[in-house]
């Protein structure tokens, strides 16, 4: 069988092992998609993508428009069997997805019909589940809705971070992939609709969300803790100075460092002052007694 010709369409880290691991096993891709450089950083200095910095290594085409629209020419005049998107952050349009003949395969950090839309990982954590997964569907025009393709389980360590949970499903992603795309390729994989009596949605996440309300248990603290590492953080104010709560734990005593909630305390590992450096808790506290 003819190596099929691959479209990477993806944006963020979570999509870099997948390609990875793509061009680790010789598959031919013939073009990356990504969003614009932007602007980050205090400096606001123009940023490439995660996924545009791990393809500059291979010497590809990268193609970085506003919207994907305005290339639905140029992907049509490529000819790509399969395209393959992970993590990229917009919609993808019926006239795109109609392009490959093998279709468009999008990777979702949950097991879906469960959490779908924007804030997966995020919200496995604020649930405190203890699995969570990766699923692979056929795409179509309704967000993380198409026929699922594969699906792979991963347990959720009790101290997991967003950053943490996200680094490991994206290494399933890239595994699962590998594993089941030949039998893809060779038609051996019959897609499944999703149960949609199942379905459940995830919400944006916006900065105010990461705003601790010490009224909550220290246990649902230190969920949002996790949750919301490293974006949006989770702040609160202390007299007028904002602090961001790096890393915390639940506690059944009070003790240095550890501030009181709705139950419990909550002890203060890492913070970080604005516009300071990240110290311990009791550092923090130390400082403000002088």
């Amino acid at each position: 069988m003819n190596q099929p010709k691959i479209i990477f369409i993806g944006t963020s880290q979570f999509a870099v092992p997948i390609l990875e691991k793509l061009f680790s096993r010789n598959y031919q891709i013939i073009a990356i998609i990504t969003a614009p450089d932007r602007p980050a950083g205090r400096r606001q200095e123009l940023t490439p993508p995660p996924i545009k910095e791990a393809a500059l290594n291979y010497n590809l085409p990268i193609l970085q428009p506003e919207r994907i629209e305005q290339i639905q020419n140029k992907i049509s005049e490529m000819s790509p069997d399969l395209i393959v998107l992970a993590a990229y952050g917009r919609i993808i349009p019926k006239g795109v997805l109609n392009i490959p003949r093998l279709g468009c395969l999008n990777f979702h950090p949950s097991l879906l019909p469960k959490y779908r839309g924007p804030s997966p990982i995020q919200t496995a954590i604020l649930n405190d589940d203890k699995i969570t997964g990766v699923t692979i569907i056929l795409m179509d025009e309704k967000i993380d809705h198409g026929p699922i393709i594969a699906q792979k389980e991963l347990s959720i360590n009790p101290r997991e971070t967003s950053r943490s949970l996200e680094e490991k499903l994206s290494h399933s992603a890239a595994n699962l992939l590998i594993e089941i795309l030949p039998q893809y390729l060779e038609g051996k994989i019959k897609p499944e609709a999703q149960d949609e009596s199942k379905a459940s949605y995830t919400k944006i996440i916006n900065r105010e969300d990461g705003k601790i309300n010490w009224q909550e248990s220290a246990q649902t603290i230190d969920r949002k803790i996790r949750a919301f590492y490293p974006w949006p953080g989770a702040w609160t104010y202390f007299g007028q100075q904002r602090v961001k709560i790096i890393k915390a734990k639940a506690v059944d005593q009070a003790q240095p460092a550890a501030l009181s909630t709705g139950k419990g305390f909550l002890f203060l590992e890492i913070v970080q002052p604005a516009g300071k450096k990240t110290m311990t808790g009791q550092e923090f506290f130390r400082g403000r007694q002088k």
